[in-house]
C-alpha cells in the first residue's frame, strides 16, 4: 500500500470508521514495510537529500532542540497562511544519524523504545531531525486517552506518526529557513517512507472553513502556521493553534466547598436507569458565579452519594441531581471521564 493511498484513507476518510484496531491488512502492511526497509539497508542505501535552501546553515547535528509551541487563539488568522490538523498526541522528535535512531519527547525524555517501530521505520541515510506527533486514531479522530491506554499496555500497534516540521538535514540546520520551505523538503525526504509515518498534510488559504469543517469532524482543532516564519523553540505567533470544543448538559451530584463558594462541581450522566460518574469541573466560573451556585446546590444536600455506583470522594458534598450542568470539553476518556472541562451555565432539571 502507497503512502498517498494509506494517508488518503487514513487522513481524509478516517471519519468514517468506527474500528479501535486497524484491519489485519494494514497491520500487515507495517510488518512487510519494515520487513522490506530493513532488507533494502542491507543491499543499498538511499542516496542522502542535499539541501539547497535559503537560510540553511552548515552546522554539526545539534543535541535534542526544545519545540516550537503554538499560542491559542479563537479564531483562524486571514491571508497567506498554512494550516494543518491539529493532532491530539504526544509530540516526539525524531534524531536519524547515520542508522542511529531516537525519539525524544516535547521534554527532551529519551523515549525510544516505547517507540521503536516509528523509529525503524525511518531507514533514511545521512541525518534528519524530524518534529511530528505521535498519535492513535480511534473513532475517526485522533484520542489522547486511546493513545495513553496504548502505551500502558506497550502496545505500538497503534501508533501512527504524523511527521509536520524538518529542522535539520544532512549538515544543514534548516531552523532559519521558511516554513513552507522546510515543508516541502520533509515531504521529498519522507517520499518512500510508509506507515506509521506519513507526512502530515496542510491547505494554503482560508483557515476558517477548515476550522469550521474540523469542528464538524470532532477534530481536536487546526493550526495555522507563518509560511514565511523560521522555526522557533518557544511559544509565538508564527504558529497559532484554534481548538474546537464540545459542549454538554450533565446532572451535578456533588461540589467541593471553598470558602464562599464552590471549588468544583461532581457530575454524572444518566445511561437508562443508571447514574454513572463524568468526572468533574472546576474552572470556568467568577467568584460571584461560584456564590450563586453554592446557594443553589445548599438546597438539594443529600447525605449520601445518589449514582449508581457510588465512588469516594472525601471532600464531596453530594446533592439530589436536581441542577445540571452546561459544560465544554475537549473529548470523553477511556475511563467515560470528562477531560478539559469547562463551566458554562447551571439550570434547574425539568426531568430526569
Amino acid at each position: 500500500m502507497g503512502l498517498g493511498s494509506w494517508a488518503s484513507s487514513r487522513q481524509a476518510g478516517l471519519r468514517g470508521t468506527q474500528q479501535d484496531k486497524w484491519p489485519f491488512s494494514e497491520r500487515l502492511n507495517i510488518l512487510a514495510s519494515v520487513v522490506w526497509f530493513f532488507l533494502s539497508s542491507l543491499m543499498v542505501k538511499r542516496a542522502p537529500i542535499r539541501v539547497q535552501i535559503a537560510g540553511s546553515k552548515p552546522s554539526e547535528m545539534p543535541g535534542f532542540i526544545k519545540p516550537q509551541l503554538a499560542t491559542l487563539k479563537s479564531k483562524a488568522p486571514k491571508g497567506n497562511w498554512l494550516h494543518e490538523i491539529k493532532y491530539d498526541g504526544y509530540r516526539v522528535q525524531i534524531h536519524l544519524n547515520k542508522g542511529k535512531r531516537k525519539v525524544y519527547t516535547r521534554n527532551g525524555l529519551d523515549w525510544t523504545k516505547r517507540f521503536s517501530l516509528i523509529a525503524g521505520v525511518l531507514d533514511l541515510s545521512g541525518q534528519a531531525i524530524i518534529d511530528g506527533e505521535v498519535v492513535v486514531i480511534h473513532e475517526g479522530r485522533t484520542n489522547f486517552s486511546e493513545l495513553q491506554a496504548e502505551l500502558a499496555r506497550g502496545d505500538q500497534d497503534r501508533l501512527i506518526f504524523y511527521a509536520f516540521d524538518l529542522l535539520y538535514l544532512n549538515g544543514y540546520d534548516l531552523r532559519g529557513t521558511p516554513q513552507i520551505e522546510r515543508k516541502r523538503a520533509l515531504q521529498k525526504l519522507l517520499q518512500d517512507i510508509e506507515v506509521p509515518v506519513l507526512y502530515g498534510e496542510h491547505l494554503m488559504g482560508d483557515g476558517q472553513k477548515m476550522f469550521e469543517h474540523a469542528a464538524k469532524l470532532n477534530w481536536e482543532g487546526i493550526v495555522s502556521k507563518n509560511p514565511d516564519a523560521p522555526y522557533r523553540s518557544d511559544r509565538n505567533e508564527a504558529w497559532l493553534k484554534i481548538k474546537t470544543v464540545q459542549k454538554g448538559n450533565f446532572p451535578v451530584v456533588g461540589f467541593v466547598k471553598d470558602p464562599t463558594g464552590v471549588a468544583a462541581l461532581y457530575l454524572g450522566r444518566r445511561e437508562g436507569k443508571d447514574l454513572v460518574y463524568m468526572g468533574k469541573v472546576g474552572t470556568g466560573w467568577s467568584r460571584t458565579v461560584s456564590s450563586r451556585i453554592r446557594k443553589q446546590l445548599d438546597t438539594v444536600v443529600s447525605p449520601k452519594s445518589k449514582l449508581t455506583k457510588p465512588i469516594k470522594k472525601p471532600k464531596a458534598v453530594w446533592v439530589e441531581p436536581a441542577f445540571t450542568a452546561e459544560v465544554e470539553y475537549r473529548d470523553i476518556t477511556s475511563e467515560g471521564l470528562l477531560r478539559q472541562s469547562s463551566f458554562k451555565a447551571l439550570s434547574k432539571k425539568t426531568g430526569r
